[in-house]
């Protein structure tokens, strides 16, 4: 027997339909967070200060190896804290073919609730001159 899916709602809240507020569920509001701790900076919310990943404080930073092994890190341990419905397979951060300042974070993760695999890729922009 499969066990079912719980049905997760996320914050932040995405509007009114038929007076009804809407929420995101189940991975896209496992996603939803995830963006939302990497795009945080620490500091940034007064009732938690250390939440966040702060991925903004690598703008301006060069695009080498080692700012890119930087970003894994940061994400893999700030997701690892901040987001308990999930668990972190790998982080990789790769520049981009395309355009000297922007690098692609690729996480995989599994839902800890279904054991599913899953997958949340996205491009930043790290700022610098083309």
């Amino acid at each position: 027997m499969r066990t079912p899916l719980p049905h997760i709602q996320s914050w932040p809240l995405g509007g009114i339909t038929d007076g009804r507020l809407e929420w995101s569920t189940d991975d896209a509001s496992i996603r939803e967070v995830m963006l939302n701790i990497l795009l945080t900076r620490p500091g940034e919310r007064l009732q938690r200060p250390d939440f966040g990943a702060g991925l903004l404080n690598f703008v301006h930073q060069p695009n080498n190896e080692t700012t890119r092994n930087l970003m894994a890190s940061v994400v893999r341990k700030a997701l690892e804290r901040w987001e308990p419905r999930v668990s972190v397979e790998t982080v990789e951060v790769a520049p981009s073919p395309t355009s000297v300042a922007d690098v692609h974070i690729n996480i995989r993760y599994r839902m800890r609730f279904a054991q599913m695999p899953a997958e949340l890729g996205f491009t930043f922009n790290l700022g610098q001159p083309a």
